[in-house]
């Protein structure tokens, strides 16, 4: 009897540590995630977001570097999340073996995003990234600004760019602080 009420207390505890932000599944309404690529500069890249047969999200496409291009997004917008005593965002994913950076932003309406720079392994992966080390960077320049130490934010967004040409292929299951 105790053992098995330490094991829900347990269960409980971990569920209550987490902070949902997204879960994906077969059935997940994916609309409010956009994709923006260079060409709202000229550039010629382009990116794809869709639910896959297993029921995550799939960000794939291909960077060009052509008419200065060189990146390729996904970003979602949300009512503030608080973040409360979480201290890191963690994705569970399988990449391609190439660099991303995960953004966030305290305001969608900020011209700048915290970001951090993770490489994938061609596996199922949590990555991790604590948020006091989101630093505050725009169009790829270092800002003046301290890094990320707000109780909330309203913007999550994946972002290659990694100064070539290439295919990619994210698959992500779901996005929590912790």
């Amino acid at each position: 009897m105790q053992k098995s009420l330490i094991s829900i207390f347990l269960i409980y505890f971990i569920v209550i540590s987490k902070q949902l932000i997204f879960d994906f599944s077969s059935d997940t309404d994916i609309s409010s995630w956009r994709v923006i690529d260079d060409v709202v500069m000229g550039g010629e890249s382009s990116g794809n977001f869709i639910i896959n047969t297993e029921g995550n999200a799939v960000f794939y496409g291909k960077v060009s570097l052509e008419n200065n291009g060189g990146f390729s997004s996904v970003r979602h917008q949300f009512s503030q999340k608080s973040i409360n005593s979480a201290t890191k965002i963690k994705v569970r994913l399988k990449g391609d073996g190439n660099d991303y950076q995960l953004r966030i932003k305290k305001s969608k309406n900020d011209y700048y995003s915290y970001l951090s720079t993770f490489q994938t392994n061609n596996s199922w992966e949590i990555i991790e990234i604590n948020l006091s080390e989101m630093q505050p960077k725009f169009r790829g320049k270092a800002l003046s600004l301290e890094n990320f130490s707000a109780n909330s934010f309203e913007e999550i967004a994946f972002l290659i760019g990694n100064k070539k040409a290439q295919d990619f292929r994210l698959e992500i299951d779901k996005i929590y602080l912790e």
